[in-house]
């Protein structure tokens, strides 16, 4: 019979002896100072379990490596009866560890269901070592994790009692004695990645409980077990914990099987902490609760720091290192925890709330990162897209994905950074971008402006004059609304504002530059055609601001007068040269004393349908309009030489004959410009009421036509009136008096919105 010893031996097949151990206050000196023990991790399994070659006493295991299973020696063991290592049967207070329904929520070691292929058999202290011959036989006829440990199995045959049935049945007879590992074997197959090795090694520390409880052993030799013991478990939490660091990089059922040790061990922590006393056995230190849920929580965290802090690579689209980074951040976000989702939720235990665990491990990292980037100093592309990323893209694109958004229900992961350094992004970003669309519009100004002084002939779209500048210009502006936007709708609202105010500022400015290209540039070849192409401008900035940006009426009335005066000015540019050439025609009425106003108003309309294609290039909105004014033109001009003849028509019928040519001219003109175009149909009772008026011998009569005259064109003046009147001579005085009195009777008509007698100067 081998002697309590506080050192153990390994027999090599050549009988070279090592020594393995160095003895009970060696081992506590490596693990903790003053004999006490304390858990010490390595830098990895080798680490945890091996100390230097040629050293002694370092580790808990030798540095010398010496084969196991079927083909190692044996190792000579103690019993519990002489105070030893080896063991009989199960303790009793393994028996937790029984199989369990897989199928429930809480995950137990039953679940990882994997057995070796080749225990190694044990030998019952005292035992002479069997030959190679005899301990393969005995290794083929048991197989030992599998038979003595039923929670490596995915469950019992049918009708099999488990171990808690069992334990409450009267004993009929004794059961038959189960071995557990050696502390070798188990190291060899943790080495291996086996990880059904943790059901008996945890049944080895609740064995060696038992036995410090029942006092079968000294304190030294307590404490060499132990530090065994925990050795071997520093092997499994590294390799445990190294599966679930890269879990997209294990199989599902490595996974399972990880996950159920990590349950096992949280479940024996808890019971640990539940139990009453003070923690630890007699001459154990306390090793538990060992929190691997914790550490695999905090890997959680080092790995998301690992997975969202690699420099993404530059990329052919130009993206700033703060763009690349933003992306490389959300992408692996959302695709990692889609994974844990799809991958990982399923295999883990509900109250490990393993998503919640990852999400919450990688918003901090992104919101540190986000937060380092923020005490930078920011260039304006940076600063939207940091805002973007945490105002939309992360809560929207992120956590509200349709995978995502159910699982982080009840998860309260806040928002990336704190509101008030968002507020002052915020700000930041609405100063930049309003300097940035001032520069850019007052540079496409710049470069038409230079077109237009150099000559160049504009762009033909449609047979019509066009110009990039007006799409140039809402595209600026519709991009800072569209930006702010993309981050928040409060944003965008907050930014409305302050575009119109850089559009006004724009016109404006567009005005003055037109107006000064109309006086400076009127010999240039192509003065013409750009001044059609900047009037058909005012069509898509007018579109622009009714229908886009639909502002309160007295902003949009400020914002569109300086396209009404550019356009008006534009008109007149171009109708400049034909009014010049209708003046002498006009003339004649009043030269000829009306003898001829038929052939004259034949000569006026045939002037002006001849210069009707110089205009063909404008939009048909603006031709329509430009048509309007020389139908107002030909209105305007008739109505003023009519009433500055000097002739005084003392007969009704003379009257008549006048009223008479008078209508006719108007039927010609008002035909004429409507079927150009013109869509002036306020300026139809213009010409014909003024001829009823002359026609009308009733004072009475007379009045009733100029109160409705009056309320048709309020700018209709006792002046203009007084005109018209002179012309029939034989209306008394006191007559004509009482008739302009009609004028100052407020006949309730409002301001026109267009002017014509007040264009007519009389007297």
């Amino acid at each position: 019979m081998v002697q309590p010893s506080a050192q153990w031996s390994l027999c090599c097949s050549s009988g070279l002896r090592v020594k393995a151990w160095a003895g009970a206050k060696g081992a506590a000196a490596d693990l903790g100072a003053g004999g006490d023990f304390v858990p010490q991790r390595r830098g990895g399994a080798g680490d945890a379990l091996q100390g230097p070659a040629g050293t002694s006493g370092s580790s808990p295991f030798s540095a010398h490596r010496v084969p196991l299973g079927p083909q190692a020696t044996g190792v000579k063991r103690r019993t519990e009866q002489n105070g030893g290592w080896g063991c009989a049967r199960i303790p009793a207070s393994a028996q937790p560890l029984a199989p369990c329904d897989c199928s429930g929520p809480r995950f137990s070691l039953c679940a990882m269901g994997q057995q070796p292929s080749s225990a190694p058999s044990l030998r019952v202290p005292g035992e002479v070592a069997p030959d190679r011959d005899e301990e393969e036989a005995s290794t083929k006829n048991s197989n030992v994790l599998a038979t003595q440990y039923g929670f490596f199995t995915k469950g019992r045959k049918k009708g099999q009692p488990s171990l808690a049935e069992t334990e409450s049945e009267p004993e009929s007879s004794p059961p038959p004695p189960a071995q557990l590992p050696t502390v070798e074997e188990l190291k060899a197959d943790l080495e291996r990645g086996r990880l059904e090795a943790a059901g008996p090694l945890l049944a080895l520390e609740l064995e060696l409980q038992e036995a410090a409880a029942a006092g079968l052993a000294s304190e030294e030799e307590l404490v060499q077990r132990q530090s065994e013991v925990e050795a071997l478990y520093a092997l499994l939490r590294d390799q445990v914990l190294g599966l679930l660091r890269r879990p997209l990089e294990a199989a599902p059922e490595r996974l399972r099987q990880a996950l159920a040790v990590l349950a096992e061990q949280e479940r024996q922590d808890r019971a640990a902490a539940a139990a009453a006393g003070p923690p630890g056995s007699p001459g154990l230190a306390a090793t538990r609760p060992r929190g691997w849920l914790q550490l695999w929580r905090d890997g959680v965290a080092q790995a998301a720091a690992e997975r969202l802090s690699r420099r993404p690579a530059a990329d052919a689209e130009g993206r700033t290192e703060a763009e690349r980074a933003f992306l490389h951040m959300g992408r692996t976000m959302k695709e990692d925890l889609e994974a844990v989702v799809e991958r990982l939720k399923p295999l883990s235990p509900a109250d490990f709330s393993v998503v919640a665990a990852y999400a919450e491990s990688y918003h901090a990292e992104f919101a540190a990162q986000l937060a380092a980037l923020t005490q930078l100093e920011l260039c304006p592309r940076d600063t939207y897209m940091l805002l973007l990323w945490v105002q939309n893209l992360y809560p929207n694109d992120i956590l509200n994905s349709p995978k995502l958004s159910p699982e982080l229900q009840g998860v309260r992961l806040g928002t990336l950074l704190p509101q008030t350094q968002i507020r002052q992004l915020e700000a930041t970003f609405l100063s930049n971008e309003v300097a940035s669309i001032r520069e850019l519009t007052a540079r496409a100004l710049e470069l038409e402006s230079e077109r237009w002084t150099k000559d160049e002939a504009p762009q033909r779209l449609d047979d019509r004059c066009h110009s990039e500048l007006a799409i140039d210009i809402i595209q600026i502006i519709s991009q800072g609304q569209d930006k702010a936007e993309s981050i928040t709708l409060d944003l965008g609202t907050q930014i409305k504002p302050l575009l119109l105010e850089e559009l006004a500022r724009f016109l404006r400015s567009y005005q003055r530059a037109f107006d000064d290209f109309l006086e400076r540039c009127r010999q240039l070849r192509n003065y013409r055609a750009n001044v059609i192409a900047n009037i058909n401008n005012c069509l898509p900035f007018r579109v622009s601001v009714e229908q886009r940006w639909q502002t309160r009426p007295d902003l949009q009335n400020s914002l569109l007068r300086p396209l009404n005066e550019l356009k008006s000015h534009g008109f007149d540019t171009l109708l400049q040269s034909l009014f010049g050439d209708l003046k002498p025609l006009f003339k004649r009425f009043t030269q000829t004393r009306w003898d001829a106003p038929q052939q004259t108003l034949e000569e006026i309309i045939s002037t002006v349908a001849e210069r009707m294609p110089e205009f063909s290039e404008l939009q048909d909105c603006f031709r329509e309009e430009l048509l309007e004014a020389v139908h107002l033109h030909l209105v305007k001009e008739y109505i003023t030489h009519l009433c500055k003849r000097r002739l005084v028509l003392k007969t009704a019928e003379q009257q008549q004959q006048l009223a008479g040519l008078v209508q006719a001219n108007a039927q010609d003109i008002q035909q004429f410009c409507t079927q150009s175009g013109s869509r002036a149909t306020w300026l139809h009772h213009a010409l014909p009421t003024l001829a009823e008026i002359i026609r009308l011998q009733d004072p009475s009569a007379i009045k009733i036509e100029v109160a409705t005259y009056a309320a048709l064109y309020p700018d209709f003046s006792k002046g203009h009136l007084s005109a018209i009147l002179a012309i029939k001579g034989n209306l008394s005085s006191s007559d004509a008096k009482s008739i302009r009195s009609i004028l100052d009777i407020n006949t309730g008509a409002h301001e026109p919105s267009k002017a014509l007698f007040s264009l007519i100067k009389v007297g």
